[in-house]
């Protein structure tokens, strides 16, 4: 990975944000971004990007200078590295930050923003366009909820759940890769909607004995442990109403295995296909029992539910002010660990959902007098 002129990247995670008053770092005369240098075949490596300074851009009328907050890094990132994502520009991404200069009367100085240009530490925004909105933040709701929980991660797991699946109280459910940012939003707002038995798969017998020891789930399992399809039949022995898929694969033939008649599936991602560098694995071998118990599988894309939004925090902020449910994020500190981050999202080395923030102006000082 090249690195152009960049600070040396802080070693401490942190585990929880700041309050908003204190995370706006102060701003720089420089910009960071991070850019895609070549395709990766396979898993990729830190030299597949590259850290590039330039000057803070300037709003032009009917913009905003926006400097970032946190930075969502996503499973989906590593699909579009093959092709989507142009080469030697900005990476895109979920992105919350603080408006700093503006020359557009619906964003002011100050208002927080959430946007899709990611992976730099400044952006120009337009209100509206890219997925560019302003928040007000709830009281008692941290700010890395709404890059998680409250953000494009919860909003799926509630489509899903309630759109998608149309869950109903008492119906049994399995999700796939139930520690990730999007699993355990599934596992916390089923529980809101009364669902009865939840089951999760996870990589590790850490992150599966969390599942069920903190999470709400009634059982969970390492997937290695043996074949999807046994570890489900084991966990939900009476069978599932209802499948969210983030996985594909052999979860997703599992799943068939043990839905009952007329049983859904919310298919959200294929992890599992996503660093294959051969050809993507073939369907499931019990794909025709599909028909044979008249089943239902859908696709969940969360842009065609934006208008969802209203709705859902209506619903989930309640029970987030409470103190009922509480946002599930691993936060890595630093924009210059953005890539790591990344890496080890796609490693599993996160519970919940895996975002990066900005260091706050004494945390820099600290680390350049250390």
């Amino acid at each position: 990975m090249q690195i152009k002129q960049t600070a040396q990247a802080p070693q401490a995670p942190l585990t929880s944000p700041a309050s908003p008053t204190s995370e706006a770092p102060p701003t720089s005369p420089t910009s960071l971004t991070v850019q895609q240098t070549a395709r990766p075949t396979g898993f990729p490596t830190p030299e597949h990007f590259a850290f590039v300074e330039a000057p803070v851009p300037a709003p032009e009328p009917g913009t905003a200078l926006v400097e970032n907050l946190y930075w969502s890094v996503d499973p989906y990132h590593r699909e579009m590295m093959d092709g989507d994502f142009e080469l030697n520009t900005p990476l895109e991404g979920r992105t919350l930050g603080r408006v700093v200069d503006s020359r557009d009367p619906g964003l002011r100085e100050g208002d927080l923003v959430l946007h899709r240009q990611g992976w730099r530490t400044h952006a120009l925004v337009t209100p509206g366009a890219y997925g560019t909105r302003t928040i007000q933040p709830y009281a008692g709701v941290p700010l890395s909820a709404y890059l998680s929980i409250l953000g494009g991660t919860g909003l799926t797991a509630y489509v899903a759940l309630t759109r998608t699946l149309q869950l109903r109280p008492g119906q049994d459910l399995f999700v796939s890769a139930a520690a990730g940012g999007v699993g355990t939003a599934v596992g916390r707002i089923a529980r809101l909607l009364g669902a009865g038995r939840i089951v999760g798969s996870a990589g590790s017998a850490a992150k599966a004995a969390h599942l069920a020891e903190h999470l709400g789930f009634d059982a969970a399992f390492d997937y290695h442990d043996g074949t999807v399809r046994d570890l489900l039949a084991k966990a939900a022995p009476e069978g599932i109403d209802a499948y969210v898929d983030n996985v594909g694969g052999d979860h997703l033939e599992g799943a068939i295995a043990s839905l009952r008649d007329h049983g859904r599936i919310a298919w959200v991602g294929a992890i599992s296909q996503y660093n294959n560098a051969a050809e993507p694995p073939a369907a499931p071998r019990n794909l025709f029992d599909v028909v044979d118990k008249s089943l239902r599988l859908e696709g969940v894309l969360v842009r065609n539910y934006t208008d969802v939004q209203g709705e859902f925090e209506e619903f989930l902020v309640p029970h987030l002010q409470s103190g009922r449910i509480a946002p599930d994020v691993t936060v890595v500190e630093g924009f210059e660990r953005i890539v790591d981050a990344f890496l080890g999202m796609l490693r599993g080395e996160n519970l919940g959902k895996m975002l990066v923030k900005a260091q706050t102006q004494a945390q820099a000082q600290a680390q350049t007098l250390g």
